[in-house]
Protein backbone atom coordinates (compact mmCIF):
# COMPACT_ATOMS: atom_id res chain seq x y z
CA UNK A 1 0.00 0.00 0.00
CA UNK A 2 1.44 3.35 -1.02
CA UNK A 3 2.22 5.84 1.69
CA UNK A 4 0.28 9.10 1.59
CA UNK A 5 2.29 11.91 0.07
CA UNK A 6 4.04 14.12 2.60
CA UNK A 7 2.35 17.48 2.97
CA UNK A 8 4.15 20.51 1.60
CA UNK A 9 5.38 23.16 3.97
CA UNK A 10 2.75 25.79 4.67
CA UNK A 11 2.99 29.43 5.65
CA UNK A 12 2.10 28.33 9.19
CA UNK A 13 4.94 25.76 9.14
CA UNK A 14 7.38 28.42 7.95
CA UNK A 15 6.21 30.78 10.68
CA UNK A 16 6.78 28.21 13.42
CA UNK A 17 10.14 27.24 11.91
CA UNK A 18 11.28 30.87 11.96
CA UNK A 19 9.96 31.40 15.49
CA UNK A 20 11.94 28.40 16.75
CA UNK A 21 15.07 29.57 14.90
CA UNK A 22 14.68 32.97 16.59
CA UNK A 23 14.86 31.40 20.07
CA UNK A 24 11.18 31.38 21.07
CA UNK A 25 10.08 28.32 23.03
CA UNK A 26 6.49 29.13 23.95
CA UNK A 27 3.39 30.55 22.28
CA UNK A 28 0.75 31.82 24.70
CA UNK A 29 -2.80 31.96 23.40
CA UNK A 30 -6.28 30.53 22.92
CA UNK A 31 -7.09 28.31 19.96
CA UNK A 32 -9.69 29.41 17.42
CA UNK A 33 -10.74 28.49 13.91
CA UNK A 34 -8.65 31.10 12.11
CA UNK A 35 -5.63 30.02 14.18
CA UNK A 36 -6.08 26.32 13.52
CA UNK A 37 -3.37 25.97 10.83
CA UNK A 38 -0.82 27.68 13.10
CA UNK A 39 -1.77 25.72 16.23
CA UNK A 40 -1.62 22.46 14.28
CA UNK A 41 1.82 23.39 13.02
CA UNK A 42 2.93 23.88 16.63
CA UNK A 43 1.52 20.43 17.49
CA UNK A 44 3.35 18.75 14.65
CA UNK A 45 6.62 20.56 15.32
CA UNK A 46 6.54 19.61 19.01
CA UNK A 47 5.67 16.01 18.13
CA UNK A 48 8.68 15.92 15.81
CA UNK A 49 10.94 17.00 18.68
CA UNK A 50 11.12 20.77 18.24
CA UNK A 51 11.52 22.81 21.42
CA UNK A 52 8.23 24.68 21.14
CA UNK A 53 5.11 24.62 23.32
CA UNK A 54 1.58 25.98 23.06
CA UNK A 55 0.51 27.43 26.43
CA UNK A 56 -3.28 27.58 26.64
CA UNK A 57 -4.48 30.58 28.64
CA UNK A 58 -8.02 31.67 29.54
CA UNK A 59 -7.78 35.23 28.28
CA UNK A 60 -5.63 36.63 25.50
CA UNK A 61 -4.62 39.63 27.64
CA UNK A 62 -2.92 37.09 29.91
CA UNK A 63 -1.18 35.64 26.86
CA UNK A 64 0.36 38.98 25.93
CA UNK A 65 1.38 39.83 29.50
CA UNK A 66 2.86 36.37 30.02
CA UNK A 67 4.85 36.72 26.78
CA UNK A 68 6.12 40.12 27.95
CA UNK A 69 7.48 38.67 31.20
CA UNK A 70 8.88 35.62 29.39
CA UNK A 71 10.84 37.94 27.09
CA UNK A 72 11.89 40.12 30.04
CA UNK A 73 13.52 37.32 32.04
CA UNK A 74 14.97 35.30 29.14
CA UNK A 75 15.92 38.05 26.70
CA UNK A 76 14.57 35.81 23.94
CA UNK A 77 11.63 36.32 21.63
CA UNK A 78 8.31 35.37 23.22
CA UNK A 79 5.14 34.81 21.24
CA UNK A 80 1.43 35.27 21.85
CA UNK A 81 -1.51 34.61 19.55
CA UNK A 82 -5.17 35.43 19.18
CA UNK A 83 -7.82 34.27 16.75
CA UNK A 84 -9.66 36.66 14.43
CA UNK A 85 -11.65 39.65 15.68
CA UNK A 86 -12.35 39.54 19.43
CA UNK A 87 -9.58 37.00 20.05
CA UNK A 88 -6.69 39.14 18.94
CA UNK A 89 -8.34 42.34 20.20
CA UNK A 90 -7.95 40.92 23.72
CA UNK A 91 -4.16 40.97 23.19
CA UNK A 92 -3.99 44.73 22.87
CA UNK A 93 -3.58 45.78 26.51
CA UNK A 94 -0.79 43.30 27.13
CA UNK A 95 0.90 44.33 23.89
CA UNK A 96 0.87 47.97 24.94
CA UNK A 97 2.58 46.88 28.15
CA UNK A 98 5.19 44.79 26.33
CA UNK A 99 5.95 47.46 23.77
CA UNK A 100 6.38 50.21 26.37
CA UNK A 101 8.58 47.89 28.43
CA UNK A 102 10.72 47.36 25.30
CA UNK A 103 10.82 43.56 25.29
CA UNK A 104 10.92 41.36 22.16
CA UNK A 105 7.42 39.95 21.61
CA UNK A 106 5.85 38.60 18.44
CA UNK A 107 2.06 38.72 18.30
CA UNK A 108 0.20 36.53 15.82
CA UNK A 109 -3.16 38.06 14.97
CA UNK A 110 -5.08 35.64 12.82
CA UNK A 111 -7.64 37.15 10.44
CA UNK A 112 -10.88 36.33 8.68
CA UNK A 113 -10.70 34.55 5.28
CA UNK A 114 -8.79 36.76 2.86
CA UNK A 115 -11.57 36.94 0.28
CA UNK A 116 -13.92 38.35 2.93
CA UNK A 117 -11.69 41.21 4.07
CA UNK A 118 -13.42 44.52 3.48
CA UNK A 119 -16.95 43.10 3.26
CA UNK A 120 -18.07 43.58 6.86
CA UNK A 121 -17.75 39.83 7.45
CA UNK A 122 -18.43 38.13 10.80
CA UNK A 123 -15.79 39.20 13.38
CA UNK A 124 -14.04 41.44 10.86
CA UNK A 125 -11.53 43.91 12.25
CA UNK A 126 -8.30 45.26 10.78
CA UNK A 127 -5.49 44.04 13.08
CA UNK A 128 -2.74 45.43 10.85
CA UNK A 129 -4.16 48.89 11.57
CA UNK A 130 -5.36 48.39 15.14
CA UNK A 131 -2.00 47.29 16.54
CA UNK A 132 0.10 50.00 14.90
CA UNK A 133 0.31 52.20 18.01
CA UNK A 134 1.39 49.41 20.35
CA UNK A 135 4.05 47.87 18.12
CA UNK A 136 7.31 48.56 16.33
CA UNK A 137 6.13 46.57 13.31
CA UNK A 138 2.67 45.55 12.10
CA UNK A 139 2.06 43.92 8.73
CA UNK A 140 -0.41 41.56 7.09
CA UNK A 141 0.68 38.50 5.13
CA UNK A 142 -1.62 38.19 2.12
CA UNK A 143 0.26 35.64 0.00
CA UNK A 144 2.64 32.73 0.39
CA UNK A 145 5.56 34.27 -1.56
CA UNK A 146 5.40 37.33 0.69
CA UNK A 147 5.55 35.30 3.92
CA UNK A 148 9.26 34.42 4.34
CA UNK A 149 10.59 37.97 4.28
CA UNK A 150 7.73 39.48 6.27
CA UNK A 151 8.03 36.88 9.03
CA UNK A 152 11.79 37.43 9.16
CA UNK A 153 11.34 41.20 9.20
CA UNK A 154 8.85 41.01 12.06
CA UNK A 155 11.25 38.99 14.21
CA UNK A 156 14.13 41.34 13.44
CA UNK A 157 12.03 44.34 14.41
CA UNK A 158 11.04 42.74 17.71
CA UNK A 159 14.69 42.11 18.59
CA UNK A 160 16.29 45.13 16.97
CA UNK A 161 13.77 47.75 18.05
CA UNK A 162 13.07 46.03 21.36
CA UNK A 163 9.32 45.89 21.15
CA UNK A 164 6.25 44.19 19.78
CA UNK A 165 5.99 42.98 16.20
CA UNK A 166 2.53 41.98 14.96
CA UNK A 167 1.84 39.58 12.10
CA UNK A 168 -1.72 39.57 10.78
CA UNK A 169 -2.40 36.29 8.93
CA UNK A 170 -5.75 35.22 7.44
CA UNK A 171 -6.45 31.60 8.28
CA UNK A 172 -6.59 30.53 4.63
CA UNK A 173 -3.24 32.21 3.91
CA UNK A 174 -1.63 30.41 6.86
CA UNK A 175 -2.67 27.11 5.23
CA UNK A 176 -1.14 27.90 1.82
CA UNK A 177 1.85 25.93 0.56
CA UNK A 178 5.07 27.92 0.48
CA UNK A 179 8.17 27.21 -1.58
CA UNK A 180 10.54 30.06 -0.75
CA UNK A 181 12.60 29.90 2.39
CA UNK A 182 15.17 32.22 3.84
CA UNK A 183 18.39 30.66 5.09
CA UNK A 184 18.72 30.39 8.85
CA UNK A 185 20.60 33.43 10.07
CA UNK A 186 21.20 35.14 13.40
CA UNK A 187 18.03 37.01 14.33
CA UNK A 188 19.54 38.62 17.43
CA UNK A 189 23.18 39.71 16.94
CA UNK A 190 25.00 41.32 19.85
CA UNK A 191 24.17 44.97 20.47
CA UNK A 192 26.77 47.52 19.34
CA UNK A 193 28.77 49.70 21.68
CA UNK A 194 27.31 53.20 21.63
CA UNK A 195 30.06 55.59 22.74
CA UNK A 196 29.27 59.30 23.16
CA UNK A 197 30.89 61.93 20.99
CA UNK A 198 34.03 63.47 22.52
CA UNK A 199 32.63 67.02 22.45
CA UNK A 200 29.48 66.04 24.38
CA UNK A 201 31.47 63.95 26.82
CA UNK A 202 33.72 66.92 27.58
CA UNK A 203 30.68 69.16 28.13
CA UNK A 204 29.38 66.65 30.66
CA UNK A 205 32.73 66.45 32.44
CA UNK A 206 32.98 70.25 32.58
CA UNK A 207 29.47 70.50 34.05
CA UNK A 208 30.29 67.95 36.73
CA UNK A 209 33.68 69.47 37.57
CA UNK A 210 32.06 72.88 37.87
CA UNK A 211 29.33 71.77 40.29
CA UNK A 212 29.72 71.48 44.06
CA UNK A 213 26.75 69.20 44.69
CA UNK A 214 25.86 66.53 42.12
CA UNK A 215 23.08 63.92 42.35
CA UNK A 216 22.72 60.93 40.02
CA UNK A 217 19.22 59.71 39.19
CA UNK A 218 19.39 56.24 37.62
CA UNK A 219 16.85 54.40 35.50
CA UNK A 220 16.53 51.06 33.73
CA UNK A 221 19.23 52.16 31.29
CA UNK A 222 21.83 51.49 34.00
CA UNK A 223 21.34 47.76 33.51
CA UNK A 224 24.79 46.21 33.26
CA UNK A 225 26.50 49.42 34.36
CA UNK A 226 26.26 49.12 38.15
CA UNK A 227 29.97 49.18 38.93
CA UNK A 228 30.78 51.90 36.39
CA UNK A 229 28.05 54.22 37.76
CA UNK A 230 29.24 53.71 41.33
CA UNK A 231 32.83 54.43 40.30
CA UNK A 232 31.74 57.83 38.98
CA UNK A 233 29.55 58.46 42.04
CA UNK A 234 32.47 57.71 44.32
CA UNK A 235 34.82 60.06 42.48
CA UNK A 236 32.38 63.00 42.53
CA UNK A 237 30.80 62.19 45.94
CA UNK A 238 27.32 62.02 44.43
CA UNK A 239 24.21 60.55 46.05
CA UNK A 240 22.56 57.97 43.76
CA UNK A 241 18.77 57.84 43.55
CA UNK A 242 16.72 55.73 41.20
CA UNK A 243 13.41 55.28 39.46
CA UNK A 244 11.28 52.21 40.11
CA UNK A 245 12.60 50.48 36.97
CA UNK A 246 16.15 51.40 37.88
CA UNK A 247 16.03 49.98 41.41
CA UNK A 248 16.95 46.40 40.56
CA UNK A 249 20.02 47.49 38.57
CA UNK A 250 21.56 50.14 40.84
CA UNK A 251 20.36 49.82 44.44
CA UNK A 252 22.21 46.68 45.51
CA UNK A 253 25.70 46.99 47.06
CA UNK A 254 25.38 50.76 46.69
CA UNK A 255 26.89 52.87 49.52
CA UNK A 256 25.63 56.04 47.80
CA UNK A 257 21.96 55.00 47.67
CA UNK A 258 19.40 57.64 48.68
CA UNK A 259 16.26 55.82 47.55
CA UNK A 260 13.60 56.51 44.97
CA UNK A 261 11.72 59.55 43.77
CA UNK A 262 8.09 59.86 42.67
CA UNK A 263 4.75 59.29 44.38
CA UNK A 264 5.90 55.76 45.27
CA UNK A 265 9.27 57.04 46.44
CA UNK A 266 11.11 56.90 49.73
CA UNK A 267 14.32 58.10 51.29
CA UNK A 268 16.13 61.35 50.50
CA UNK A 269 16.28 61.07 46.69
CA UNK A 270 13.76 63.88 46.14
CA UNK A 271 15.61 66.23 48.50
CA UNK A 272 19.02 65.34 47.06
CA UNK A 273 17.95 66.24 43.52
CA UNK A 274 16.39 69.54 44.57
CA UNK A 275 19.38 70.53 46.72
CA UNK A 276 21.94 69.85 43.98
CA UNK A 277 23.80 72.16 41.65
CA UNK A 278 23.62 69.46 38.97
CA UNK A 279 21.35 66.45 38.45
CA UNK A 280 22.49 63.69 36.11
CA UNK A 281 19.69 61.61 34.60
CA UNK A 282 21.19 58.24 33.69
CA UNK A 283 19.27 55.96 31.34
CA UNK A 284 15.88 57.12 32.55
CA UNK A 285 12.80 58.48 30.85
CA UNK A 286 11.16 59.19 34.23
CA UNK A 287 7.76 60.63 33.25
CA UNK A 288 6.72 62.47 36.42
CA UNK A 289 8.16 65.91 35.82
CA UNK A 290 6.58 67.29 39.02
CA UNK A 291 9.21 65.34 40.99
CA UNK A 292 12.14 66.67 38.94
CA UNK A 293 13.72 70.03 39.85
CA UNK A 294 12.92 72.88 37.46
CA UNK A 295 15.68 75.24 38.57
CA UNK A 296 18.63 72.84 38.85
CA UNK A 297 21.11 72.37 36.01
CA UNK A 298 20.43 68.99 34.41
CA UNK A 299 22.47 66.58 32.30
CA UNK A 300 20.95 63.53 30.64
CA UNK A 301 22.59 60.43 29.20
CA UNK A 302 20.48 58.06 27.11
CA UNK A 303 21.03 55.65 24.25
CA UNK A 304 17.83 56.94 22.64
CA UNK A 305 18.16 60.60 21.57
CA UNK A 306 14.38 61.03 21.46
CA UNK A 307 14.30 60.73 25.26
CA UNK A 308 16.60 63.69 25.80
CA UNK A 309 14.94 66.73 27.31
CA UNK A 310 11.34 65.64 26.94
CA UNK A 311 10.61 65.55 30.70
CA UNK A 312 12.46 68.46 32.24
CA UNK A 313 15.04 71.15 31.54
CA UNK A 314 18.17 69.96 29.81
CA UNK A 315 21.52 71.71 29.89
CA UNK A 316 23.82 68.89 28.75
CA UNK A 317 22.64 66.14 26.39
CA UNK A 318 24.70 63.01 25.77
CA UNK A 319 23.74 60.16 23.45
CA UNK A 320 25.40 56.94 24.50
CA UNK A 321 25.19 53.70 26.39
CA UNK A 322 25.37 54.37 30.13
CA UNK A 323 28.19 51.91 30.76
CA UNK A 324 30.31 53.16 27.89
CA UNK A 325 29.68 56.77 28.90
CA UNK A 326 30.71 56.16 32.50
CA UNK A 327 33.91 54.40 31.42
CA UNK A 328 34.87 57.28 29.11
CA UNK A 329 33.82 59.94 31.61
CA UNK A 330 35.68 58.73 34.70
CA UNK A 331 39.23 59.87 33.71
CA UNK A 332 37.91 63.34 32.83
CA UNK A 333 36.54 64.02 36.31
CA UNK A 334 38.27 65.86 39.13
CA UNK A 335 38.41 63.95 42.38
CA UNK A 336 39.01 65.05 45.94
CA UNK A 337 35.77 67.00 46.38
CA UNK A 338 33.98 67.40 49.70
CA UNK A 339 31.72 64.52 50.74
CA UNK A 340 29.62 66.71 53.03
CA UNK A 341 26.61 66.80 50.68
CA UNK A 342 26.73 63.04 50.11
CA UNK A 343 27.03 62.33 53.84
CA UNK A 344 24.12 64.62 54.72
CA UNK A 345 21.82 63.02 52.14
CA UNK A 346 22.81 59.55 53.30
CA UNK A 347 21.97 60.45 56.91
CA UNK A 348 18.57 61.77 55.85
CA UNK A 349 17.99 58.64 53.82
CA UNK A 350 18.74 56.39 56.79
CA UNK A 351 16.42 58.48 58.97
CA UNK A 352 13.64 58.13 56.40
CA UNK A 353 14.17 54.39 56.13
CA UNK A 354 13.80 53.99 59.90
CA UNK A 355 10.90 56.47 59.98
CA UNK A 356 8.30 56.36 57.21
CA UNK A 357 9.49 53.17 55.55
CA UNK A 358 10.40 51.42 58.79
CA UNK A 359 7.29 52.42 60.73
CA UNK A 360 5.52 49.07 60.36
CA UNK A 361 8.47 46.71 60.31
CA UNK A 362 9.62 44.51 63.16
CA UNK A 363 8.10 43.14 66.35
CA UNK A 364 5.71 46.03 67.04
CA UNK A 365 3.83 45.33 63.83
CA UNK A 366 3.16 41.71 64.83
CA UNK A 367 0.41 42.82 67.21
CA UNK A 368 -1.43 44.98 64.66
CA UNK A 369 -4.75 43.77 63.28
CA UNK A 370 -5.57 43.95 60.41
CA UNK A 371 -2.10 43.21 59.07
CA UNK A 372 -0.27 46.25 57.76
CA UNK A 373 0.77 45.69 54.12
CA UNK A 374 4.21 47.20 54.82
CA UNK A 375 4.85 44.46 57.37
CA UNK A 376 3.64 41.78 54.96
CA UNK A 377 5.92 43.03 52.19
CA UNK A 378 8.90 43.12 54.56
CA UNK A 379 8.36 39.52 55.71
CA UNK A 380 7.93 38.40 52.09
CA UNK A 381 11.22 40.11 51.25
CA UNK A 382 12.96 38.22 54.04
CA UNK A 383 11.56 34.83 53.06
CA UNK A 384 12.01 35.07 49.28
CA UNK A 385 15.01 33.58 47.52
CA UNK A 386 18.02 35.69 46.64
CA UNK A 387 17.23 35.26 42.92
CA UNK A 388 13.43 35.39 43.10
CA UNK A 389 11.44 37.13 40.39
CA UNK A 390 8.73 39.39 41.80
CA UNK A 391 5.85 40.43 39.60
CA UNK A 392 3.85 43.27 41.10
CA UNK A 393 0.37 44.57 40.43
CA UNK A 394 -0.14 48.20 39.54
CA UNK A 395 -1.36 50.19 42.54
CA UNK A 396 -0.39 49.76 46.16
CA UNK A 397 1.61 46.58 45.43
CA UNK A 398 3.93 48.79 43.38
CA UNK A 399 4.49 50.87 46.51
CA UNK A 400 5.18 47.95 48.80
CA UNK A 401 7.51 46.32 46.26
CA UNK A 402 9.45 49.52 45.61
CA UNK A 403 9.96 50.19 49.31
CA UNK A 404 10.36 46.75 50.85
CA UNK A 405 11.68 44.30 48.24
CA UNK A 406 15.45 44.36 48.54
CA UNK A 407 17.50 44.37 45.36
CA UNK A 408 20.28 41.78 45.41
CA UNK A 409 21.69 41.97 41.90
CA UNK A 410 20.05 38.60 41.18
CA UNK A 411 16.41 39.36 41.89
CA UNK A 412 14.08 40.76 39.27
CA UNK A 413 11.08 43.01 39.83
CA UNK A 414 8.66 43.08 36.90
CA UNK A 415 5.56 45.21 36.61
CA UNK A 416 3.56 47.38 34.28
CA UNK A 417 5.70 50.34 35.29
CA UNK A 418 5.22 52.35 32.08
CA UNK A 419 1.77 51.27 30.90
CA UNK A 420 0.26 50.95 34.37
CA UNK A 421 -2.34 48.29 33.67
CA UNK A 422 -4.16 46.55 36.47
CA UNK A 423 -4.04 42.78 36.85
CA UNK A 424 -0.54 42.31 35.42
CA UNK A 425 1.16 40.46 38.29
CA UNK A 426 -0.41 37.02 37.92
CA UNK A 427 -0.10 36.90 34.08
CA UNK A 428 3.49 38.15 34.29
CA UNK A 429 4.21 35.38 36.81
CA UNK A 430 2.84 32.80 34.37
CA UNK A 431 5.45 33.91 31.83
CA UNK A 432 8.21 33.84 34.44
CA UNK A 433 7.29 30.39 35.74
CA UNK A 434 6.86 28.91 32.26
CA UNK A 435 10.23 30.20 31.07
CA UNK A 436 12.26 29.96 34.30
CA UNK A 437 10.68 27.19 36.43
CA UNK A 438 13.72 26.86 38.71
CA UNK A 439 13.37 30.41 40.03
CA UNK A 440 10.76 31.53 42.53
CA UNK A 441 8.02 33.41 40.68
CA UNK A 442 6.25 35.53 43.28
CA UNK A 443 3.17 37.45 42.17
CA UNK A 444 2.37 40.33 44.52
CA UNK A 445 -1.31 40.78 43.67
CA UNK A 446 -3.89 43.21 44.89
CA UNK A 447 -7.34 41.73 45.32
CA UNK A 448 -8.61 44.17 42.68
CA UNK A 449 -5.98 43.12 40.17
CA UNK A 450 -6.28 39.39 40.76
CA UNK A 451 -10.06 39.47 40.43
CA UNK A 452 -9.85 40.98 36.92
CA UNK A 453 -8.16 37.95 35.34
CA UNK A 454 -9.00 35.36 37.95
CA UNK A 455 -9.79 32.67 35.40
CA UNK A 456 -6.12 32.11 34.63
CA UNK A 457 -5.60 30.49 37.99
CA UNK A 458 -6.84 27.52 35.97
CA UNK A 459 -3.90 27.94 33.59
CA UNK A 460 -1.50 27.89 36.52
CA UNK A 461 -3.12 24.72 37.84
CA UNK A 462 -3.34 23.02 34.43
CA UNK A 463 0.41 23.35 33.81
CA UNK A 464 1.32 23.04 37.50
CA UNK A 465 3.34 26.23 37.13
CA UNK A 466 5.45 27.11 40.19
CA UNK A 467 3.74 30.47 40.76
CA UNK A 468 3.56 31.74 44.35
CA UNK A 469 0.64 34.16 44.48
CA UNK A 470 0.61 36.53 47.45
CA UNK A 471 -2.68 38.44 47.61
CA UNK A 472 -2.76 41.71 49.54
CA UNK A 473 -6.51 41.67 50.21
CA UNK A 474 -7.85 44.95 51.57
CA UNK A 475 -11.16 44.76 49.68
CA UNK A 476 -10.55 48.17 48.13
CA UNK A 477 -8.72 49.81 45.25
CA UNK A 478 -6.14 51.40 47.55
CA UNK A 479 -4.23 53.51 45.04
CA UNK A 480 -7.41 54.93 43.52
CA UNK A 481 -8.63 55.71 47.02
CA UNK A 482 -5.41 57.61 47.71
CA UNK A 483 -5.66 59.50 44.41
CA UNK A 484 -9.18 60.60 45.33
CA UNK A 485 -8.04 61.84 48.74
CA UNK A 486 -5.18 63.82 47.23
CA UNK A 487 -7.68 65.46 44.87
CA UNK A 488 -9.95 66.40 47.78
CA UNK A 489 -12.56 63.74 47.03
CA UNK A 490 -14.04 61.19 49.44
CA UNK A 491 -13.47 57.64 48.28
CA UNK A 492 -16.31 56.33 46.13
CA UNK A 493 -16.66 53.19 44.05
CA UNK A 494 -13.40 51.78 45.37
CA UNK A 495 -14.59 49.17 47.87
CA UNK A 496 -15.58 45.61 47.00
CA UNK A 497 -17.40 42.85 48.79
CA UNK A 498 -15.38 40.43 50.90
CA UNK A 499 -14.09 37.50 48.85
CA UNK A 500 -11.91 34.60 49.97
CA UNK A 501 -9.34 34.15 47.21
CA UNK A 502 -7.80 31.32 49.20
CA UNK A 503 -11.10 29.44 48.99
CA UNK A 504 -11.27 30.03 45.23
CA UNK A 505 -7.70 28.79 44.75
CA UNK A 506 -8.33 25.70 46.88
CA UNK A 507 -11.46 24.94 44.85
CA UNK A 508 -9.37 25.05 41.67
CA UNK A 509 -6.79 22.76 43.22
CA UNK A 510 -4.08 25.26 44.16
CA UNK A 511 -2.95 24.91 47.81
CA UNK A 512 -3.92 28.14 49.54
CA UNK A 513 -4.17 29.69 52.98
CA UNK A 514 -5.72 32.87 54.35
CA UNK A 515 -3.73 34.79 56.97
CA UNK A 516 -5.48 37.21 59.36
CA UNK A 517 -2.85 37.52 62.13
CA UNK A 518 0.58 39.00 61.55
CA UNK A 519 2.16 36.38 63.82
CA UNK A 520 1.09 33.64 61.41
CA UNK A 521 2.41 35.32 58.30
CA UNK A 522 6.03 34.19 58.22
CA UNK A 523 5.15 30.53 58.61
CA UNK A 524 2.48 30.76 55.90
CA UNK A 525 4.84 32.41 53.42
CA UNK A 526 7.68 30.05 54.21
CA UNK A 527 5.43 27.03 53.71
CA UNK A 528 4.19 28.32 50.37
CA UNK A 529 7.62 29.24 49.03
CA UNK A 530 9.08 25.87 50.06
CA UNK A 531 6.31 23.92 48.35
CA UNK A 532 6.63 22.63 44.78
CA UNK A 533 4.06 23.80 42.29
CA UNK A 534 1.59 26.68 42.59
CA UNK A 535 0.50 28.22 45.89
CA UNK A 536 -1.60 31.15 47.09
CA UNK A 537 -1.29 33.08 50.34
CA UNK A 538 -4.08 35.56 51.00
CA UNK A 539 -3.10 38.28 53.47
CA UNK A 540 -5.96 40.25 55.00
CA UNK A 541 -4.44 43.74 55.09
CA UNK A 542 -5.55 47.05 56.56
CA UNK A 543 -7.80 48.84 54.02
CA UNK A 544 -6.93 52.21 55.60
CA UNK A 545 -3.17 51.90 55.08
CA UNK A 546 -1.91 54.58 52.70
CA UNK A 547 1.44 55.08 51.00
CA UNK A 548 2.91 58.36 52.13
CA UNK A 549 5.22 60.00 49.57
CA UNK A 550 8.65 61.20 50.74
CA UNK A 551 7.58 64.82 50.27
CA UNK A 552 4.04 66.05 50.87
CA UNK A 553 3.06 69.21 49.02
CA UNK A 554 0.73 71.91 50.26
CA UNK A 555 -1.74 70.89 47.57
CA UNK A 556 -1.76 67.30 48.77
CA UNK A 557 -2.31 68.40 52.37
CA UNK A 558 -5.19 70.60 51.21
CA UNK A 559 -6.65 67.72 49.26
CA UNK A 560 -6.51 65.39 52.24
CA UNK A 561 -8.10 68.03 54.46
CA UNK A 562 -10.98 68.66 52.07
CA UNK A 563 -11.53 64.95 51.52
CA UNK A 564 -11.56 64.18 55.22
CA UNK A 565 -14.01 67.04 55.82
CA UNK A 566 -16.32 65.57 53.18
CA UNK A 567 -16.02 62.14 54.79
CA UNK A 568 -17.02 63.56 58.19
CA UNK A 569 -19.91 65.60 56.76
CA UNK A 570 -21.08 62.51 54.94
CA UNK A 571 -21.26 60.54 58.16
CA UNK A 572 -17.92 58.82 57.74
CA UNK A 573 -16.29 59.93 61.00
CA UNK A 574 -15.42 56.32 61.86
CA UNK A 575 -13.60 55.93 58.54
CA UNK A 576 -11.57 59.07 59.19
CA UNK A 577 -10.57 57.95 62.67
CA UNK A 578 -9.62 54.48 61.42
CA UNK A 579 -7.50 55.99 58.66
CA UNK A 580 -5.73 58.27 61.12
CA UNK A 581 -4.97 55.38 63.44
CA UNK A 582 -3.66 53.27 60.57
CA UNK A 583 -1.30 55.91 59.21
CA UNK A 584 -0.36 58.22 62.08
CA UNK A 585 3.08 56.66 62.52
CA UNK A 586 3.71 56.88 58.80
CA UNK A 587 3.46 60.66 58.38
CA UNK A 588 6.79 62.16 57.23
CA UNK A 589 8.20 64.57 59.79
CA UNK A 590 11.11 67.00 59.49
Amino acid sequence: MAKPAARSKTVADLLIQQIIAAGAKRIYGIVGDSLNPIVDSVRRAAKAGADIEWVQVRHEEVAALAAAADAEVTGNLAVCAGSCGPGNLHLINGLYDANRSRVPVLAIASHIPSKQIGTGFFQETHPDRLFTECSVYSEMISSAPQAPRVISSAIRHAYGSKGVAVLTIPGDVADLDVAAELPNVDFNPASPRVIPADVELQKLADAINGAKKVTIFAGAGTRGAHDEVLAVADKIAAPVGHSLRGKEWIQYDNPFDVGMSGLLGYGSCHEAMHASDLVILLGTDFPYDQFLPEDVKTAQIDIDPTHLGRRTRLDVAVVGDVKETMIALLPLLNGGRSRRFLDSMRKKHIKAMTGVVGAYKGKKAEDMTPIHPEYAADILDQEAADDAVFTVDTGMCNVWASRYITATGKRRVIGSFLHGTMANAMPHAIGVAASSPRRQAIAMCGDGGLSMLLGDLITIKQYNLPVNIVVFNNSTLGMVRLEMLVDGLPSFGTDSTAVSYAAIANAIGIPAVQVERAKDLRQALRGALDRKGPTLVEIMTDPHALSMPPTITAGQVAGFTVAMSKEVLGGGLGEVVSMARSNLRNIPRP
